[in-house]
């Protein structure tokens, strides 16, 4: 009767490590979907500040050009009030000619005065054709000054849509990314599923192996003897039906979805005596896992499809000192997960 109990537990499905692997399966797509998006804000960041420093240059650029307008504005203005000054001044001359003209017969005196004053004149409208060659001057520069404003805001509007249509496509790519994880996932977990229902028909003839979770758990007595990294006979030939296995998945999942199939070695909690060929469980448990792989490889399996994992006596299935608590815990774990 104590048998018959003792192999009840053994068949039993222990649900909560495979809980476990979902739940850390979920929070490494969680980090990396969060990683995605940080390296997005950073990228969208770098855009952002170059922007930033190229409209403070038009700014600075456009208050430079806003101050000399003000100073040729004031410099025609000035221009403008001397033209009328001058002007006015043409206006009073002219007058005191024609009348200085009326006078010319009666004296010499005053034909000397007139020569001057005609001359003067003549100075005086030289004067003022000048002012009004520099203003037309300074109002060629203030159009091409207001080209060149006109310029920049074509630019600062051309930058801003730039801008938009950046953060657009960032939005576009990050949403696009999105969608083919979660299609990479469900692939994965398809020909996940498909892998065990093939290997739990392959391997069902054996009581020693047992489904926990998502993954397949192998004693360790199956393939090497006590404290030993040697395969054995019996275990070489349930390794070949789980390498034909996965080589038909080689076959089966295109090749630009990442997945491994990871083989971990576990030990019981009694420590090794450090005399022999391992030091302690952390060697025998990761010894183990490589000689499964190398085997493997052996019969076809491709390397970069493996991985070779030793956790000691670090993640039991089962806390206790009993010889049941024990043997459960010497085991080899095989899971198929993404790279």
């Amino acid at each position: 009767m104590a048998l018959g109990r003792t192999r009840n537990r053994d068949r039993g499905i222990d649900y909560w490590p495979g809980f476990v692997d979902a739940l850390s399966t979920l929070l490494l797509v969680f980090i990396f979907l969060l990683a995605v998006f940080m390296l997005g804000q950073f990228f969208i960041s770098r855009e952002i500040a170059g922007k930033d420093d190229f409209l403070q240059q038009l700014n600075q650029r456009i208050a430079a050009l806003t101050d000399l307008l003000a100073l040729e504005k004031s410099a025609k203005e000035s221009a403008e009030a001397r033209i009328t000054s001058l002007t006015a001044t043409l206006a009073s001359e002219k007058a005191e000619r024609e009348r200085l003209q009326g006078l010319l017969a009666g004296s010499q005196t005053d034909q000397t005065r007139l020569d001057a004053l005609s001359r003067r004149a003549d100075e005086e409208k030289d004067a003022a054709a000048r002012a009004l060659r520099e203003v037309e001057l300074l109002n060629q520069q203030i159009r091409a000054m207001r080209q060149q404003l006109q310029a920049l805001e074509n630019a600062l509007a051309g930058a801003e849509t730039r801008e938009k249509d950046a953060q657009v496509r960032i939005t576009d790519l990050g949403s696009r990314l999105n969608v083919a994880l979660a299609q990479r996932v469900q692939e994965l977990t398809k020909y996940r599923s498909d892998f065990f229902g093939r290997l739990r028909t392959v391997l069902s003839s054996r009581p020693d192996i047992r489904i926990v979770g998502d993954r397949f758990v192998f004693q360790s007595e199956i393939f090497f003897g006590s404290g030993a990294d040697e395969l054995e006979n019996a275990g070489k030939d349930e390794l070949d039906k789980l390498a034909s296995a996965l080589v038909e998945l080689e076959r089966t999942i295109p090749p630009d979805i990442t997945w491994v199939a990871r083989i971990d070695g576990h030990t019981d909690k009694r420590p090794l005596s450090g005399a022999g060929k391992f030091k302690d469980n952390w060697d025998l448990s990761s010894a183990r896992a490589i000689a499964v792989v190398r085997y493997l490889i052996s019969k076809g399996v491709s390397p970069q499809r493996l991985v070779a994992a030793g956790f000691g006596e670090f993640a039991p299935l089962e806390f206790g000192d009993t010889p049941e608590a024990l043997s459960r815990n010497r085991r080899l774990e095989l899971k198929l997960t993404e790279r």
